[in-house]
């Protein structure tokens, strides 16, 4: 059972060392339409028999298949063949992405497409990357730095973007010579499905990419396999703690994509009404569930209340329905208990004496879906639930601040740091503001992204990186060879 429009030829079976097969299990999983509340997707649940084989099928391609010593250019052109197969299928992916997480029509295939055009430069990195290198030593004539594939890799993706986070763990693993085992997240499994089928069709030998679908139980039987050699996680900050916990008691490389409280700084040159429409217009984009998301807003006493009544002017004007609206701008939440954090979380505002400007209740037009209005707290303490906890909804937080020096100490003051802005029409002040924020990724007047360059988090907000070369290190281990004299073949 899959949604209108997406067709997926085994979605009862998992794929595992080049087959598709039937879960050992006997059980499925469930896909929920945030909109209607209704089941429209059924696919195959591993249990942890199933994560067994599927690490077999790994560890065997690993170890005796010829995916490890085909030569990177090669392994290259084979994920080329997967991103022009994938390319075919984005109309697809995007109408998977919208039935199962209430995404806007508007943006679904942009992004998917985006995706596709990720896989294609990490592709590249076949002919580019160093991955072997020569060097006069001190000790011994000639020393050979050899950068090879870590081995069996298990990448588990979140819900909010499926497609293009599991692909880029896929690529990474793949171009560098890894076997993989994908776990999506049960509530986003069709993607995943997608990519395997595309892996087949473009000729990946049996076991090199395996799939996995599974809920909490069997996913923690996985991870505790010692025949995995690397996990690449995307997801929150408890569960990448719970997980971290796993590898490192078995030295099991690992590397953590996780939550954000990401704060905008807005600086006093840059206008109001400007300042207004990004915060407003970006807490809404995914109904807020994006990790670098920019929740805390910091500006100084004097410009707060002015701020806070133009960020509610534009709230109020945000349009709530249905994601297959063209004209709509805020969706649903992903899932009933996602909606209920968030109105767990709005409560705890109202307590903690924070001001609620606007929203905080289900849109009064709507009777069905997990719906939530965009929802601004002012005059918020940095110090409570809600300005240093990931709600992972639309709630903008707007804490004032004494100066700039001040405000920067406030966007420090959180366990995490994955994302953050600097509102200002001054880019070296930008630059020299962003240099002091402990975070991974600053941008200039808003909440900006380029998915070709590293992005990752300080402090709780994950370890290591994904995207450009800097994504592929974690998939590969160095080697030193030291030798009388160079050889004459690398």
């Amino acid at each position: 059972m899959t949604p209108e429009g997406v067709f997926i030829r085994n979605p009862d079976k998992l794929y595992i060392g080049g087959e598709w097969v039937a879960p050992l299990s006997g059980e499925s999983i469930e896909v929920v339409n945030p909109v209607s509340e209704e089941v429209i997707a059924r696919v195959a649940a591993a249990g942890d028999a199933d994560m067994e084989r599927a690490v077999a099928a790994a560890r065997q391609a690993f170890d005796h298949g010829p995916w490890p010593t085909t030569p990177p250019a090669e392994r290259g052109k084979v994920l080329m063949a997967m991103a022009a197969i994938l390319e075919k299928r984005v109309p697809e992916i995007a109408k998977a992405w919208c039935a199962q997480i209430g995404g806007l029509t508007t943006r679904s295939e942009g992004m998917q497409m985006g995706s596709v055009m990720g896989l294609r430069g990490i592709a590249a990195l076949g002919e580019s990357f160093p991955w072997t290198e020569t060097k006069k030593g001190q000790m011994v004539d000639t020393a050979v730095i050899v950068r090879e594939p870590v081995g069996v890799v298990v990448g588990i993706a979140p819900w909010n973007a499926p497609f293009g986070i599991m692909l880029n763990k896929v690529a990474y693993a793949l171009i560098a010579g890894n076997t993989i085992v994908m776990k999506p997240s049960p509530e986003t499994p069709l993607e995943a499905y997608i990519i395997a089928e595309a892996a087949e069709e473009a000729g990946l030998p049996p076991g090199v990419i395996n799939l996995v679908p599974a809920d909490r139980e069997a996913s923690d039987h996985l991870i505790h396999s010692r025949d995995i050699d690397k996990v690449s996680f995307t997801g929150s900050s408890a569960a990448g703690m719970h997980i971290a916990s796993v590898c490192g008691a078995k030295m099991t490389r690992a590397t953590f994509e996780l939550g954000g409280k990401s704060a905008a700084i807005v600086r006093d040159d840059f206008p109001i009404e400007d300042a207004a429409n990004i915060l407003g217009n970006t807490i809404t984009m995914l109904s807020g569930q994006i990790c670098a998301m920019l929740s805390r807003a910091i500006v100084t006493k004097d410009r707060h209340d002015e701020l806070a009544e133009a960020i509610a002017k534009v709230m109020k004007g945000v349009k709530i329905g249905d994601p297959a609206d063209p004209e709509t701008q805020l969706g649903p939440l992903a899932m009933k208990r996602q909606l209920e954090r968030v109105e767990m979380y709005i409560e705890e505002g109202k307590k903690s004496g924070a001001d609620l400007v606007t929203g905080g209740g289900r849109p009064a037009h709507l009777n069905k879906g997990y719906f939530i209005e965009p929802t601004l707290f002012a005059n918020v303490d940095n110090q409570s639930r809600i300005a240093q906890e990931e709600i992972f909804g639309p709630v903008l937080c707007l804490i004032p601040a004494e100066d700039e020096e001040d405000a920067i100490r406030i966007a420090n003051e959180s366990n995490y740091g994955l994302n953050g802005a600097v509102m200002t029409g001054d880019a070296q002040a930008a630059y020299d503001v962003a240099r002091r924020v402990r975070t991974g990724v600053v941008g200039q007047n808003g909440m900006r992204m380029e998915f070709g360059m590293p992005f990752g988090g300080f402090k709780q907000s994950g370890i290591g990186r994904e995207g450009g070369e800097e994504g592929l290190w974690p998939y590969v281990e160095t080697k030193t060879i030291l030798l009388d004299a160079a050889p004459a073949v690398f």
